[in-house]
C-alpha cells in the first residue's frame, strides 16, 4: 500500500499473479483532519477505500492470502526491499497513524506490539496543523522562469510539501504530478537536564529524564554521560538508549566513592544535543579491589611485616586484618606490623584483609620466610690416606641447617706451612658429600676442615689430620763447595725441595766415592793436592729409598810451583836467540811464565 501524488496505490502479488488498485485521492486528504483508508479482499475483489472515495480490482486467479510473515507499517527495510524490486517502493510513509486494525481483530496498539521501530514516534502523533503545510490547489508559487532546477529554502523543520510543476506557452499549460518531500529533522533544543539520579551500587546508577519539549523530528537516541567532578572534560562512562520510549536508563562502569556530574543527550538524524547542565551524584563506597599481598623483610626470629593500601580502595579504609597460618594477628589501621618469637628458616602463610564500610577483600595468600642463618654444628670430615699424594675426604650434611644448604667448601694447610695458610681446594655448589684431593706431597701432614654455607653464611668444622706415604726425595739441590786452602774443600747443601718424608739421612760423594752419610747438612774435605779438580753430588734418603742430585765439579787452592825450570836457548843469528823451557814437575796451580834477560842488547846508530 502507498500513497503517491495523490494516489493510493494497492500492490497485492499472490504466486505469479499480480494485481493493482489504484484510488485518485488528489489533496482531498490535506485538509488538517483525520481520515480512514480500508484495503479489503474478498474473494477474486481486491478494493480500497478513504473516506466516500472508493476503488476495485478483480484478480485473474483467486488465492487465498495467507500472511505468515512480520507486517511492516511505514515501509519496508532495505534488507526486504531487494527482493521485491518490481514494486518500485520508495521511501517510507511520512505523517501520522493510528486505530490501525485487521480482520476478526482489535485496534493495535503499535507502541506494545512492535517488535522494532526506525524513526518512529511512538509517543503520539504531531500536530494536526497541517493543513497549512498542504494547502491543495490554493498551492504557493516557489519559483517562475525557464530554469530546470530551483532551490527552496526558509522551510519548517520535518514537515512534508507536496511540488508539481507547470509548464506553459503561448498555447496553454501542463502539470506534472504531486510530488511529495519530507525536510530533516533539527537538532533537538533545550534538552533538559536528568530529573532524578540513584545509585544502583558503586558501579551503576539509574538516571531518569523527562521528554524534551519542542523537538522537530524523531528522537533517535539518548546517551547518558558522567564526568568525574574537577576532573578532565572528557566523560568517564556513557550510555547509548535506542529505546526512546523510555525514559529511564542504567549508566556503568563507574567507580565506587567517586563525585560525577550526569547529562542527558539527545539525539535525532540531524544531530545531537546534550544538556547545559548537569545533576550531580556521589556513589556509595564498595569493598575494596586489588588488594596487595603483605610483604616483610626476614630477620632470623621475626618478620617486619608491611602492606601498601589496595590499588582501588573503593571508600574509605576502616581496618585492615593480617592473618598468619589462618589465624588473625593484628586488627588496625596500620601498614606495619613485627611478628616476632619465631623459628629460622620457617615458612608461614599471610593474607590481608582490607574493609570499607561496604565490605571487606582478601588478598592473595603469599607465603614467606624467616631469614636464614649459618648451620649450627658441622662435623669435622673424616681423612683417608690412598696414596702418597692422595686423600680421600668423607663428610655428613649438617643436623641442624638453618637454612637451604648452598655450597660445601674445604679448606686445607699443610706442615711446610706451618699449619697458618689455608687454602680452598673444594668450592662447589653440587652438594656431594666426599671428594679426592689429589696432586698432594708425598710424606706431608695435611690439617683439612670442612665449610657448610646456606644463605644466612657457613659454618667451618674443627680440622682433621693426614699424613700422606713418604716417598724418595725430589729435587736433591747440587752441593756448594768452597776451597778456602789449597789442600781442603768446605763443602754444605740444603734439603730437598720435595723431602716427600723424613729424610734419614744425606750421603756425600766425592769423585765417585761415598766419603760421609749422616743427618749433616755439611763436610770437611782435606788432603787434598793444590789445584785439584774434584766432583761432589749429594745423596738425600727417606724410609722409601734415595735420591741423588746434580754432579757439580770445583779445584782446591794453588800453591807455589815445585821443582826446577829447564831453559834451552838456541843462537839463531846475529841479533837473535831462541829459548824454551820445561814446566816444573809440580806446577800446584795455572802456570804463567816471566823471562829475565841481562846483557848488552843492539842498538841502530
Amino acid at each position: 500500500i502507498e500513497l503517491k501524488s495523490g494516489i493510493l496505490n494497492i500492490f497485492l502479488k499472490t504466486g505469479i499473479v499480480f494485481t493493482q488498485v489504484d484510488l485518485w485521492l488528489g489533496l482531498s486528504y490535506c485538509d488538517g483532519k483525520w481520515n480512514k483508508v480500508t484495503v479489503n479482499k474478498e474473494g477474486s475483489v481486491l478494493s480500497a477505500s478513504m473516506n466516500e472515495l472508493r476503488e476495485q480490482m478483480l484478480e485473474h486467479r483467486v488465492q487465498e492470502l495467507k500472511v505468515n510473515s512480520p507486517v511492516y507499517v511505514g515501509g519496508i527495510p532495505p534488507e526486504i526491499q531487494i527482493f521485491y524490486k518490481e514494486l518500485g517502493l520508495e521511501q517510507g510513509f511520512g505523517g501520522c497513524m493510528k486505530d490501525v486494525k485487521f480482520t476478526r481483530g482489535a485496534v493495535v496498539n503499535l507502541a506494545s506490539v512492535s517488535s522494532s521501530a526506525v524513526r518512529v514516534n511512538l509517543d503520539g502523533c504531531l500536530s494536526t496543523d497541517s493543513a497549512v503545510n498542504c494547502r491543495g490547489n490554493d498551492s504557493i508559487l516557489v519559483y517562475r522562469g525557464k530554469e530546470q532546477s530551483v532551490y527552496e529554502s526558509s522551510l519548517q523543520p520535518f514537515t512534508e510539501y507536496l511540488y508539481r510543476v507547470v509548464a506553459t506557452n503561448e498555447a496553454g499549460s501542463v502539470s506534472s504530478a504531486w510530488t511529495h518531500v519530507r525536510t530533516r529533522e533539527s537538532v533537538p533544543q533545550n534538552v533538559p537536564t536528568p530529573s532524578r539520579v540513584h545509585s544502583i551500587n558503586g558501579y551503576s546508577i539509574e538516571v531518569t529524564w523527562d521528554k524534551p519539549a519542542g523537538v522537530i523530528g524523531v528522537i533517535e537516541k539518548y546517551i547518558l554521560k558522567a564526568y568525574e567532578e574537577d576532573g578532565p572534560n572528557v566523560p568517564i562512562t556513557s550510555a547509548e538508549l535506542a529505546d526512546t520510549s523510555m525514559l529511564t536508563g542504567i549508566l556503568t562502569g563507574l567507580h565506587p566513592f567517586t563525585n560525577y556530574a550526569v547529562t542527558l543527550t539527545a539525539c535525532t538524524l540531524a544531530g545531537c544535543t546534550e544538556s547545559l547542565h548537569a545533576l550531580n551524584i556521589s556513589t556509595p563506597q564498595e569493598a575494596p579491589e586489588d588488594v596487595q599481598s603483605p610483604t616483610a623483610i626476614s630477620f632470623p626470629t621475626f618478620l617486619l611485616m608491611s602492606w601498601s593500601p589496595p590499588k582501588t580502595p573503593n571508600g574509605i579504609i576502616t581496618q585492615y586484618t593480617l592473618y598468619m597460618d589462618g589465624v588473625p594477628i593484628y586488627f588496625g589501621n596500620g601498614t606495619k606490623y613485627v611478628v616476632k618469637d619465631l623459628a629460622v628458616f620457617t615458612p608461614h602463610q599471610f593474607l590481608l584483609t582490607a574493609c570499607t564500610l561496604a565490605g571487606c577483600t582478601n588478598s592473595s595468600q603469599v607465603t614467606l620466610f624467616t631469614a636464614q642463618l649459618p648451620p649450627s654444628h658441622v662435623d669435622a670430615p673424616v681423612l683417608t690416606v690412598l696414596d702418597s699424594r692422595t686423600i680421600y675426604v668423607q663428610w655428613k650434611e649438617p643436623v641442624e641447617l638453618n637454612g637451604i644448604l648452598e655450597r660445601y667448601v674445604i679448606y686445607i694447610a699443610n706442615n711446610a706451612q706451618n699449619f697458618t695458610s689455608w687454602n680452598v681446594i673444594y668450592n662447589s655448589t653440587e652438594l656431594f658429600l666426599d671428594f679426592t684431593i689429589r696432586q698432594l706431597f708425598p710424606g706431608t701432614e695435611y690439617l683439612i676442615k670442612l665449610a657448610a654455607c646456606t644463605g644466612g653464611g657457613c659454618s667451618v668444622s674443627e680440622a682433621s689430620t693426614a699424613v700422606t706415604d713418604e716417598s724418595t726425595p725430589e729435587g736433591v739441590p747440587a752441593p756448594k763447595a768452597q776451597s778456602y786452602s789449597s789442600d781442603s774443600f768446605n763443602i754444605s747443601w740444603t734439603k730437598p725441595e720435595y723431602p716427600n718424608g723424613i729424610i734419614t739421612s744425606y750421603g756425600l760423594y766425592m769423585d765417585g766415592i761415598l766419603m760421609q752419610n749422616s743427618s749433616q747438612l755439611s763436610c770437611y774435605a782435606s788432603g787434598l793436592a793444590p789445584w785439584s779438580l774434584h766432583s761432589f753430588r749429594v745423596q738425600a734418603c727417606t724410609a722409601k729409598g734415595c735420591a741423588l742430585g746434580p754432579l757439580v765439579e770445583a779445584r782446591t787452592m794453588e800453591a807455589s810451583p815445585e821443582g826446577a825450570v829447564d831453559v834451552f836457548a838456541t843462537v839463531d843469528g846475529s841479533k837473535e836467540v831462541q829459548l824454551k823451557w820445561l814446566a816444573p814437575n809440580k806446577p800446584n796451580g795455572k802456570l804463567t811464565y816471566t823471562v829475565l834477560v841481562t846483557g848488552l842488547f843492539y842498538a841502530d846508530q
